[in-house]
């Protein structure tokens, strides 16, 4: 099995998007996939259910037929910082809740398991503790999420720092277009190509299906 752990420079940078279209290339190149939301805020209501849009998307790209509940098995309806909507509510995020979950996920023996983060690397799920703790104990290789916009070598730059500093593998990052008219893109992506201490393992564009070859390559990598 080939696990990784997704996470961002930001929140909405891109992260559930790119999972999702990681998760159906594993699919259309037969490989069984599945991906794993632990901690979701914001709720609406979908399909007549009171659910987290990314881990309704994660669920429907996965390959693996799976309750929602073992997608997302920690939910809040508030969005905002997961461990403020915890206080808020008295419901603590046990950690080992969230490593049964992914631990129940991986006894299905697929392909592929991505067990994507909320917010970016050092979202905290408690006063004193983080999702990167969790991602630690699990040793899983990371995979990093770039919003293309202004302040990302910044954020790029520090975020990777902490994932190596935290002792885990920085497998590769990917540069998610988040605008067409981003200045000087082309100029940030390729600072970042030799700044980041790890490879570029895709390029996707705004709002624009990433081309088949892309993902293809993108599986390759990480698969």
């Amino acid at each position: 099995m080939s696990a990784y752990f997704v996470t961002g420079t930001d929140t909405e940078v891109g992260k559930t998007y790119v999972t999702c279209q990681l998760l159906r290339a594993a699919t259309e190149a037969g490989l069984i996939s599945v991906g794993y939301k632990p901690v979701a805020a914001g709720c609406e209501t979908i399909s007549g259910q009171r659910a987290n849009e990314d881990a309704v998307a994660i669920q429907q790209a996965s390959s693996l037929s799976l309750g929602l509940d073992q997608i997302n098995p920690i939910t809040f309806d508030a969005p905002v910082a997961p461990h403020i909507a915890a206080a808020q509510t008295a419901s603590p995020i046990g950690e080992q809740h969230i490593k049964d979950g992914y631990h129940a996920l991986g006894a299905h023996s697929p392909d592929l398991l991505l067990m994507e983060g909320a917010g970016g690397w050092r979202l905290p799920i408690s006063d004193t503790r983080y999702m990167s703790d969790v991602v630690r104990s699990l040793q899983l290789p990371v995979i990093l999420v770039v919003g293309m916009r202004l302040g990302c070598l910044n954020h790029a730059l520090l975020s990777a720092e902490a994932i190596i500093n935290d002792g885990l593998h920085l497998h590769g990052w990917v540069a998610n277009g988040l605008s067409e008219t981003m200045p000087v893109y082309a100029e940030n992506l390729l600072y970042l190509k030799s700044a980041m201490p790890a490879p570029l393992l895709a390029e996707i564009p705004f709002r624009h299906t990433p081309a088949r070859t892309t993902m293809a390559s993108f599986l390759e990598q990480v698969v």
